[in-house]
């Protein structure tokens, strides 16, 4: 039982331990996608994310009776990869001190850079107790097992401002977002660019129609579950590219569920030659409410300038027909700054149980943010606008 006696806190060792109703009773409500059962699930259930991977989850729900108020998916790691915060030089320094830095606590939604991790509550719930629980728990797990730290990535911001108490500290980082400014259509985004950089832009676009290369947003039903396939050979090409380097952590199961039973959270954009019916490229993408985040992209052959139609103009054009606000592009190259995605911070919470690491961390996550926010401010210099913004 919690400190607080009404509650009661559980761990599970799997997404399928939890009835899915009780959990998205808790998440559909969110602006993310990515704390739904069903996401979480596939991850496991495919063989992505499980203990041979390096992933061991440990779920929290937290019961009052029959009920649950409270819950965040949890994972025991083994390693730093998959989650796009790059604490390995962190690692690195504890193995040369003779510290495990391993086993640690992660809480994010797998192999997934795009912000909105967050604790489900109940909407009007006393969610303070059950806050408190939940810490509390967190804490008992890492000191009984030996856990080096706690991780939380990705954080949803209006989330982090209701916990100002906890001793996490905050470790800031920069990606990517694009925002929909009221725009009617792709020439009013255009608008705003300098000359030479709408140009460029329309030329990349037009090149798609010299290569007679027909683009497609594809949601819901429309998007065929026998793609599911052709989208996992194309993210294995995309990933073949980047060699020790590549971000491979999904296999074929997991893209074969997600089409048969995520579809209503997809949007699939499509690229057609008439040359063959199947597509030549395919980017996947979520979409829930005002936002739409970029996943997955990759195509039977390189293609000049289809990479940026396929995951950003094509995006674009769907979310300003569809009302959408926020895209998140994914991690990647600054490139996307001069596509109109401004660089924005995103931040990580971190508690440290081993002493030095936490002393390590405190002395110096200071003047590593204050260079991050240097860097994402000189990255916004380089906004192709004709006027500031």
């Amino acid at each position: 039982m919690s400190h607080a006696t009404r509650l009661q806190i559980r761990w599970h060792q799997a997404m399928a331990e939890i009835d899915r109703s009780q959990w998205d009773r808790l998440a559909e409500p969110l602006e993310t996608p990515l704390l739904e059962w069903r996401w979480l699930h596939q991850m496991e259930a495919s063989g992505s994310i499980s203990p041979p991977a390096g992933w061991h989850p440990r779920h929290l729900t937290v019961w009052k009776g029959r009920h649950m108020v409270g819950a965040a998916p949890l994972y025991i790691k083994t390693h730093s990869d998959g989650e796009f915060v790059y604490d390995q030089w962190w690692a690195r320094w504890a193995r040369e001190a003779g510290i495990s830095y391993y086993p640690k606590l992660v809480g994010m939604s797998p192999v997934t850079p795009a912000v909105g991790y967050r604790f489900l509550f109940e909407a009007e719930a006393e969610n303070d107790d059950v806050h408190k629980a939940m810490f509390a728990a967190i804490d008992d797990l890492c000191l009984k097992m030996g856990l080096s730290g706690c991780h939380l990535l990705f954080v949803d911001p209006q989330w982090m401002k209701t916990f100002d108490g906890v001793r996490f500290v905050p470790w800031q980082h920069q990606s990517f977002l694009w925002r929909n400014e009221g725009f009617t259509d792709f020439d009013d985004y255009l608008r705003p660019f300098k000359s030479s950089q709408r140009r460029n832009i329309l030329r990349e676009r037009q090149q798609m129609h010299k290569m007679r290369i027909t683009i497609r947003a594809l949601s819901h039903a429309e998007i065929e579950p026998d793609l599911s396939c052709l989208m996992y050979k194309y993210y294995l090409n995309t990933n073949a590219q980047y060699g020790p380097w590549a971000a491979r952590f999904l296999n074929e199961d997991f893209f074969r569920g997600l089409f048969k039973d995520c579809r209503h959270r997809l949007l699939l954009i499509a690229a057609y030659h008439p040359s063959s019916p199947r597509p030549l490229a395919l980017s996947l993408l979520l979409h829930k409410g005002d936002q739409l985040i970029g996943r997955y992209w990759g195509c039977a052959h390189p293609i000049k300038d289809l990479h940026f139609n396929m995951c950003y103009y094509a995006p674009i054009e769907w979310a300003i027909e569809n009302g959408v606000r926020w895209f998140d592009p994914g991690a990647g190259s600054p490139h996307k700054i001069y596509r109109g995605f401004k660089a924005v911070a995103n931040i990580s919470l971190h508690r440290f149980y081993e002493p030095r690491l936490r002393l390590l961390f405190g002395r110096f996550i200071g003047g590593i943010n204050q260079v991050e926010q240097a860097n994402i401010e000189a990255l916004n210099e380089k906004l192709p606008y004709a006027a500031v913004r």
